[in-house]
């Protein structure tokens, strides 16, 4: 009478392990992997190139064109996944306020900083790897479709590394296998 009672459970299931994953953004590598915990083990379950700041180093200030860093122990998180299409922004280079963020706006709590999140490239794709962003991070279109769709949630977290570390250490052979 009830056969579907079993499907219902298991997409919550599902959808609960889902909401275990995290992101790590390396700013070195210019990437975004998502993981899942598995018990003691983490699996990489996807990679996507990224843009960051245009300038090196952890944000100071509001207008440094830095991508703000966080830790394992103090990871940021995404507090608000929001519909960016209609989007627009100047970025000061002639073009004027145009279509900048991609369909979706993965909103970062990022203490001492506001505005900072994971983005879309509308009318910046060639940017993508790179550096040349005012501090969030920059995915291609496509990309952050796949991450809001597939991986995302609020409350997710999301650790960014500095320049100087390409990976975590649990990260070192999952990486080296690829």
């Amino acid at each position: 009478m009830f056969a579907w009672l079993p499907l219902l459970a298991l997409a919550g299931a599902n959808e609960r392990a889902a909401q275990r994953n995290f992101i790590v953004v390396s700013k070195k590598g210019l990437e975004l992997r998502v993981y899942h915990p598995n018990g003691a083990d983490t699996t990489l379950v996807a990679r996507f190139p990224a843009c960051m700041g245009k300038n090196l180093g952890n944000k100071q200030r509001k207008g440094d064109h830095r991508t703000p860093e966080s830790s394992l122990a103090k990871p940021f998180k995404i507090t608000m996944i929001q519909d960016a299409s209609g989007w627009t922004h100047n970025f000061r280079d002639g073009r004027g306020s145009i279509k900048a963020y991609g369909h979706w706006f993965l909103r970062l709590a990022t203490p001492g900083h506001s505005g900072i999140g994971i983005h879309g490239s509308t009318n910046n794709r060639e940017s993508v790897p790179g550096r040349a962003s005012e501090g969030c991070i920059r995915l291609l279109d496509e990309d952050i479709i796949t991450v809001k769709e597939k991986y995302a949630y609020v409350g997710m977290p999301v650790i960014v590394l500095d320049e100087d570390t390409e990976a975590l250490p649990f990260e070192i052979p999952l990486l080296k296998t690829e």
